[in-house]
């Protein structure tokens, strides 16, 4: 099997035009929820055919980096909010065992069966909590999602660990039972 990707990574350039390399340049241009999506766009804006295309968002995606990888980047210069961070993940992690965390590229989503909760480090100061409650009234700490748009309710922006406190843990259950 390794030898005839091999061979079809060899012929990339001559069948498809680009190089592995040059596809994965492509492709980091758009952002693709669906293996699907990604493989469609190169057969119909690109001419390539479903073999290759299927291979190279396949090779493109292994680049990924690890969760850990991906918290690491958010919080370079930032690292004085990691105690923020960790105060929240430990709320979270004891809403019950049914919470998933998946760090992404610049938030880390907090899922129950539905994201209930992002946390992205906004600026070298200050984490932004984003909670999906719908219907909850704002207040001048519970703002408007802003710039989470739809993704999320509301937002509360965090300088310190200490707002982790026990209305914020209220807010975060809420959230968590509304995403069952």
């Amino acid at each position: 099997m390794e030898k005839a990707l091999q061979t079809m990574i060899d012929n990339m350039p001559e069948k498809t035009g680009k190089s592995l390399n040059e596809w994965k340049v492509v492709l980091k241009t758009k952002s693709f929820t669906k293996h699907s999506e990604g493989v469609n766009f190169l057969k119909k804006e690109h001419g390539v055919t479903h073999g290759f295309a299927n291979t190279i968002v396949t090779l493109s995606k292994e680049e990924n980096n690890s969760p850990a990888d991906l918290v690491h980047q958010q919080f370079k210069g930032k690292e004085n909010l990691i105690p923020i961070y960790e105060a929240l993940l430990n709320v979270v992690k004891s809403l019950g065992d049914d919470v998933t965390i998946t760090p992404k590229k610049t938030t880390v989503s907090i899922i129950r069966k539905k994201q209930f909760a992002l946390i992205k480090p906004a600026t070298k100061t200050r984490i932004d909590l984003g909670l999906k409650i719908k219907d909850k009234p704002t207040s001048d700490r519970l703002e408007s999602s802003g710039p989470f748009g739809s993704m999320c309710t509301h937002r509360v922006q965090l300088t310190e660990a200490n707002q982790v406190n026990d209305e914020l843990i209220a807010w975060l259950k809420e959230a968590y039972e509304k995403a069952e």
